[in-house]
Formats: structure tokens, C-alpha cells, sequence
């Protein structure tokens, strides 16, 4: 079994934001691996909703290496969903990268 390098974000956004503006982070989101041949699995998930204080989205990506993941980091259409769906919105953002 190959090594993977995983990348693991969890989103809250402002309490302001629309359930709209979300689902857009969330389709943005799951549309990335379509553009980003770098990505080998890739789950963003809509929080159920049974805590205040939890984030709004989670997010799950695994790439053959960190060389992998810097080329999906910094993708433009990686960005373009950053810049234009999530920044907009962003209350905080919790990041963590880690090899198995």
C-alpha cells in the first residue's frame, strides 16, 4: 500500500452567510477534482447541523504527495473558489496536512 499525503479542512463561515452561499462553497468545492488531476480522492461534506459551534463544511482531499497538494494549493481554480465563494464568507478555517 502507497504512502498518501492528506489535506483536511473544516470551514465556519460568518453568521451572515446563506445557506446559498454554502451549497456554493459546496459545489465549488466538489467540482475541484474535475479541473485538478492532482486530486486522488476528495469528500466535502454540509454539516448535519447538531452543534452550535461546529463548522459549517469539512473537507478531505488525498494527493500521491506534498508536491501533489502544493500544485492543487495554489491551482487557479482552486483559488478562484477561495477568493470568490469561501474568503466572502469566512469566519475561520481550521488546516491540517499529514502522510499515512
Amino acid at each position: 500500500m502507497s504512502c498518501m499525503f492528506h489535506h483536511i479542512v473544516l470551514l465556519r463561515f460568518t453568521p451572515e452567510s446563506t445557506p446559498e452561499q454554502h451549497r456554493a462553497v459546496l459545489e465549488g468545492l466538489r467540482a475541484l477534482p474535475d479541473s485538478i488531476t492532482e486530486i486522488r480522492t476528495y469528500e466535502v461534506h454540509l454539516d448535519a447541523g447538531l452543534g452550535a459551534q461546529n463548522a459549517h463544511i469539512s473537507a478531505h482531499g488525498a494527493f500521491d504527495d506534498e508536491a501533489a497538494w502544493r500544485t492543487y494549493n495554489d491551482h487557479p481554480v482552486h483559488l478562484d473558489v477561495l477568493r470568490h465563494r469561501i474568503l466572502p464568507i469566512l469566519a475561520s478555517a481550521m488546516r491540517t496536512q499529514y502522510s499515512d
